[in-house]
């Protein structure tokens, strides 16, 4: 039955979001978990007059591990590429190559056949798109940025040459957006970061999800250099830890959350997109404008932000000010 109720969020993202057309040529990447959301989604590529190639992959051993480098190949030579996965491959060469390459990408990271009917998927998009690209606009190469939260965020850095990037669900050739978090967010100059960043909302990852008790990252120098807290930290902490890699503590963006039909549920691009929230991504920041590459991304979620760039107000206490 949920197969049926799948077609209108199908048709919204083949239709509005990515924009598929006749006679283009469609990957969809998934694993066996979620072939029912990938199959939904190529009935509907398939109906447009477009042709869907399903690769099914096996599940990466975690977030911001390569895709089979076949599969790379393929999502650089598409017309436009779903990525439909439990471990997340945004923040991988694979997608920043098919992008460069002329590709664009939809990416539904731990989404459910829920989350294809109901929650962030029911947004306006079009609606969105002005504010977030306001946001991105404003954070963009500023020389000094402030976040604050009424949790005890507080944290400062420098986005001076940095891109702002604007994710609304809606992409052209050349782009690739999350779905259904809209967010504009930027990459902190490496090293400039500092401060502390106090999450109270989710930690969308590794079985953490919505947060019970706030967890603390004290910041120094652009890297993670403490994590305190109940048993949700210590589980970000270990899982840090057993990377052994010191790009993990990384502080590799700054995200704003703009969906107003998002709502805090545990699912990574449902909480990232909550409207007023901000979130600290930490690892990988290739994909973002940055330079780091590290065997993980996660991002750490803050509800109602200030966001102070370069003595101008663009959110406060979660209201959008640009």
């Amino acid at each position: 039955m949920e197969n049926i109720y799948m077609s209108r969020g199908a048709s919204k993202v083949v239709n509005v979001c990515a924009k598929i057309k006749p006679g283009e040529q469609v990957l969809i990447v998934t694993e066996l978990s979620r072939l029912s959301i990938a199959q939904a989604l190529a009935t509907e590529v398939y109906r447009v007059g477009a042709e869907p190639a399903i690769c099914i992959m096996e599940p990466r051993k975690q977030d911001s591990e390569e895709p089979p480098k076949e599969i790379a190949a393929a999502m650089k030579a598409s017309d436009a590429f779903l990525s439909v996965v439990g471990k997340s491959i945004t923040h991988t060469h694979a997608v920043k190559d098919a992008i460069a390459a002329g590709s664009r990408g939809l990416v539904l990271t731990h989404f459910t056949e829920e989350m294809m009917i109901h929650g962030g998927i029911e947004g306006d998009f079009e609606e969105a798109k002005r504010v977030c690209t306001a946001m991105a606009e404003g954070m963009a190469g500023a020389e000094k940025i402030v976040l604050t939260s009424p949790g005890g965020t507080h944290l400062e850095y420098s986005a001076k040459g940095r891109r702002g990037n604007k994710l609304y669900c809606m992409v052209e050739p050349g782009q690739f957006s999350t779905l259904p978090t809209v967010e504009a967010n930027v990459s902190p100059l490496e090293g400039t970061a500092n401060g502390v960043i106090v999450a109270d909302g989710s930690i969308p990852y590794i079985g953490i999800g919505v947060l019970e008790e706030p967890v603390t990252l004290k910041v120094e120098n652009g890297r993670i250099v403490d994590i305190s807290g109940g048993y949700q930290a210590k589980m970000l902490a270990d899982n840090l830890a057993s990377k052994n890699d010191p790009n993990v503590y990384n502080v590799a963006e700054h995200g704003v959350g703009l969906n107003p039909r998002c709502h805090f549920c545990g699912f990574m691009l449902e909480d990232e997109g909550v409207f007023g929230s901000c979130h600290i991504g930490i690892g990988t920041s290739i994909t973002l404008g940055g330079t780091v590459k590290a065997s993980c991304h996660y991002d750490v979620i803050m509800k109602n932000g200030t966001i102070v760039a370069d003595g101008k107000v663009l959110m406060e206490n979660g209201v959008p000010k640009v």
